[in-house]
């Protein structure tokens, strides 16, 4: 018989992975959303497997010092998914995802590491800071944001932590029919908005006018992106340099995410004028500028891209460079073709699944003197992490960023350098 549906009390022991909260009842781990340790909670189950529960705390029977009133009427059981944490402090959020990134590194990596998790400045209430929001579309036309492990979308007349600039488009005030989703992009520095629809069938039918003006982009089927109105994306701006970023193509939502972490990476590289640098999963190529800029026309900058739209944005913002090579490719198979490479300094900046062992094994093999691991998931983190270790580079500082409050997502920075071997002494007669 399932439990799914039933209701017990539970007391909250620690923190998980994934915005979650853990406990146990009769023996059997518990995974708990809308809850904080320590409290002692009603928990409605909405999952079971032979393993664990899941569920959502529907109510509060001791509550934690930390829990706030979250600012969000779409946040909590049952309602929007994008938020994990709104309920808690900010402060407390921050020390929440410390904890989460030190079990991930003890439990994957046997690394024994405090963490401290870094306020970005611009946003003191932890709201407004998202500059890119993908709506669901109902069937009636209504765009909302799905709700927690569903298909099923929560109507919103607005997202709190979305962008002004996303806000100003009024994307749910207006009906969707005939699209499956759409994209509100904002920039975090210009005027610059975009709007990126994927209709239901073949043809794009009329779309309703929205309260702020905007490009419009068609998403097709594995991602590529058509321009039907205006610019083809949004151009960001990083210390005085500008870079165009297509609407399909990556950069950091937080509006101070791209210069802090660019600022964090140059400090734990520190390249050097003449030296080779790498720079795999590039995007559009923003570390690569600033790493081009420090080694200087006698050195090398290689970037490695696998997004079309990133790769052509990559070369365009970096065309007055000569001392700059971007490639497009996966970026195993690119490292491969680069074995006879000397790469003084590599930067790293993967999707959520990580570098990957292979990966690893040709930058370890390339001899860098340092590395910069950006990771915006602390499990796959840890992985590449122990990867490395085995590969003789140790984990040297390690920082993180809240660069999405609300959320149980952080960036962190992890920074590697060669071990370096005793010398072996001769024995004496």
């Amino acid at each position: 018989m399932t439990r799914v549906g039933t209701e017990f009390e539970l007391t909250v022991d620690d923190v998980a992975h994934g915005g979650w909260c853990v406990g146990r009842h009769e023996d059997q781990v518990v995974f708990v959303r809308h809850t904080l340790p320590g409290e002692r909670v009603r928990v409605r189950v909405t999952e079971e497997t032979t393993r664990f529960l899941r569920g959502d705390a529907v109510e509060v029977l001791e509550a934690s010092p930390d829990r706030v009133e979250a600012p969000c009427p779409y946040a909590g059981p049952g309602k929007c998914g994008g938020c994990d944490w709104q309920h808690a402090s900010l402060p407390a959020q921050r020390r929440i995802k410390g904890q989460v990134i030190g079990e991930q590194l003890r439990r994957i990596a046997g690394i024994e590491r405090e963490v401290e998790v870094e306020e970005l400045p611009g946003t003191p209430d932890g709201l407004g800071w998202r500059t890119r929001v993908r709506f669901t579309v109902d069937e009636d036309g209504h765009a909302g944001l799905r709700r927690h492990r569903s298909h099923e979308v929560e109507p919103v007349d607005r997202c709190l932590i979305a962008h002004p600039g996303v806000t100003e488009l009024g994307i749910p005030e207006v009906r969707w029919k005939g699209i499956r989703d759409v994209e509100g992009v904002a920039s975090a520095a210009r005027a610059d908005r975009a709007v990126v629809v994927n209709p239901v069938g073949a043809k794009l039918g009329t779309l309703p006018e929205l309260k702020a003006s905007s490009a419009v982009l068609r998403r097709f089927k594995g991602g590529r992106i058509q321009q039907v109105r205006g610019r083809k994306g949004v151009r960001e701006n990083v210390d005085e340099r500008e870079f165009r970023v297509s609407a399909g193509g990556f950069w950091q939502v937080h509006p101070e995410a791209g210069r802090v972490l660019t600022h964090a990476v140059m400090e734990a590289l520190r390249p050097k004028e003449g030296e080779t640098a790498l720079d795999l999963f590039c995007g559009a190529g923003l570390f690569t500028r600033f790493l081009a800029e420090a080694v200087g026309p006698e050195g090398r900058a290689m970037g490695v891209e696998s997004g079309a739209d990133a790769v052509r944005d990559a070369r365009y913002n970096l065309r007055d460079l000569e001392q700059v090579r971007i490639e497009q490719g996966d970026a195993a198979a690119q490292m491969r073709e680069w074995a006879d490479v000397r790469a003084d300094v590599v930067a790293l900046d993967p999707p959520r699944s990580g570098a990957g062992k292979e990966t690893v094994n040709l930058i370890a093999g390339t001899r860098p003197r340092a590395v910069a691991y950006v990771s915006c998931d602390p499990a796959t983190l840890a992985r590449d992490l122990a990867e490395f270790e085995r590969r003789k580079y140790r984990l040297t500082e390690l920082r993180a960023f809240d660069a999405f409050p609300m959320t149980h997502h952080v960036e962190c920075l992890a920074v590697l350098e060669p071990v370096k071997l005793a010398p072996r002494h001769r024995e004496l007669d």
